[in-house]
């Protein structure tokens, strides 16, 4: 036969569960404002003392090994506490619940043998509830709690309680763990690619040994470490934007962002708003607010690729944006500030421009800072077939397979002049590599490309030494002819040879004679 209740016990009932609920409310709040686990938790420590009387209480949390806990959070304990405390599955009473991953309910904590007095965290006389962390079957900590001793009669309700938060703190901390988890991989992926694109844009990505490319990569290694305006000029193809890179991923901007934009390519009033940014209803068609390409290069670095064709109303707005770092957007009235280094590059003969006032003065001496002169691939022949072995390495990770190019090519490439310099280059060996089945680029495959076959000397006029042993029978062939402007009894003299013979060799050696 059960005892009723008297009407002093059932408002404290009352009272209680007014207390438990308001406790979860206010614990779930705490527990959705913030991921920083250890300042989350000793809030929600500080709640149930408030609301429900908990007046000691802890939270440990496993450790990434989970063969121990360590304390993330503690309430109401006066004694000083080690920070490196940690208890191992079974060791004490906190041990236990990790072990067991179920609750313990004492009402008096000293009754227990396990119970490790000398550490000072409780009241050994209080009643003592300590209860798993959970997520799904796995155990991530433990809440303990200590009532004041007047409570004892309501320990099972107050274990239920326990239970609730412990399970309300599980979700919030598998949550802040894979949030903490997803930032550690962001934080490697950010590394790797950083290391990956400084790798792909870094000096050793610049290939050139002669006495100008050196000089040019001296300045680009002093001109990265600081923010001043660099000026790359030289002819189309010969790796503007390259260098450019460069600089950026090796100055202490390389964080940041690396923007680019050609100005060629747009239309003047399209170039303002590609720029600049443009406000919602700024024209027709700016359906909705954008930012231009200064705002997205702050604190990064903005590429201003054939800087020499913008127009001269344009090159006023352009120069107050690199006089004050300050811009408007199209449309807009507000003045924003920008942190952006800008290296712009061009194939013009400014001074020329600026003399016959096509391009401001002003602007002129503000881009042109810090000078980088690219020189054009004729006038660096030597590097051709560095350069060519490692464009046919980036081929070759393009097409997926392993790519080679024979001596001969590199000998016919090497006559070529090269008009379009490296960018020309780069396409001749592009198109070699698709025709080529086996994956070697020979002689053939450049000729088929496109490029004409010579052996001309590469440099003051010197003739060809037709007895050099680095030229094969078919270069030495050429080589004649050439000397010979392609009069064919005169190349056969020069070889020591008949004309039905230096024929035969012709017709063999599948060369295309000249008209002279």
């Amino acid at each position: 036969m059960s005892t009723p209740l008297s009407a002093d016990s059932g408002e404290a009932r009352v009272a209680w569960l007014e207390s438990a609920l308001e406790s979860i409310y206010r614990v779930s709040r705490v527990l959705s404002r913030s991921l920083e686990l250890r300042e989350t938790l000793a809030e929600v420590l500080r709640v149930l003392d408030e609301e429900c009387g908990f007046n000691r209480a802890l939270v440990t949390l496993t450790e990434p090994d989970g063969e121990a806990m360590t304390i993330s959070a503690l309430h109401g304990v006066d004694a000083p506490c080690h920070p490196d405390l940690r208890w191992r599955a079974g060791e004490g009473v906190i041990g236990l619940v990790l072990q067991r991953g179920r609750a313990q309910v004492l009402e008096r904590l000293a009754d227990d043998p396990r119970y490790l007095a000398q550490r000072g965290l409780f009241d050994a006389e209080a009643p003592f509830i300590g209860v798993p962390i959970r997520v799904g079957p796995e155990t991530l900590g433990v809440l303990a709690l200590q009532p004041p001793l007047a409570a004892r009669e309501r320990l099972e309700d107050d274990a239920h309680l326990a239970e609730m938060v412990a399970n309300l703190i599980g979700q919030t901390v598998r949550l802040a763990l894979q949030v903490r988890q997803e930032r550690r991989d962001i934080a490697e992926e950010r590394d790797t690619l950083r290391r990956t694109v400084r790798n792909r844009y870094g000096f050793d990505n610049v290939v050139g040994h002669t006495a100008k490319m050196k000089q040019v990569f001296e300045q680009v290694r002093q001109v990265a470490k600081w923010n001043t305006t660099v000026l790359v000029r030289g002819e189309t193809g010969t790796g503007k934007e390259l260098i450019a890179q460069a600089i950026h991923y090796n100055s202490p901007r390389a964080a940041g962002p690396f923007v680019k934009l050609n100005c060629a390519a747009l239309p003047e009033n399209l170039l303002e708003s590609e720029l600049f940014g443009h406000e919602k209803g700024a024209f027709t068609g700016a359906l909705t607010q954008r930012k231009g390409r200064f705002e997205m290069a702050d604190t990064g670095t903005l590429f201003l690729d054939e800087i020499g064709e913008i127009s001269a109303s344009f090159q006023a707005k352009l120069l107050r944006v690199l006089q004050e770092g300050e811009l408007e957007r199209v449309g807009g009235a507000r003045t924003l500030k920008v942190d952006v280094r800008v290296i712009a590059a061009t194939n013009r003969d400014l001074e020329a421009e600026v003399e016959a006032g096509k391009f401001r003065e002003d602007l002129y001496y503000r881009l042109n800072v810090m000078p980088i002169v690219l020189p054009p691939l004729r006038e660096r022949m030597e590097d051709i077939p560095e350069i060519a072995r490692h464009l046919v390495d980036k081929i070759a990770a393009a097409q997926g397979r392993p790519l080679s190019i024979t001596d001969s090519a590199l000998r016919v490439l090497l006559h070529h002049a090269w008009p379009g310099n490296v960018r020309e280059l780069e396409n001749c060996l592009e198109r070699a590599a698709v025709m080529s089945e086996d994956g070697v680029i020979d002689r053939d495959m450049i000729l088929i490309s496109g490029i004409e076959e010579r052996v001309t000397p590469l440099r003051g006029g010197a003739t060809v030494k037709l007895d050099d042993p680095d030229l094969d029978e078919r270069e030495r062939v050429i080589a004649a002819l050439e000397q010979a402007g392609w009069v064919q009894a005169k190349a056969a003299r020069l070889l020591n040879m008949t004309p039905r013979q230096i024929a035969y060799r012709i017709q063999t050696l599948n060369i295309k004679v000249r008209q002279i």
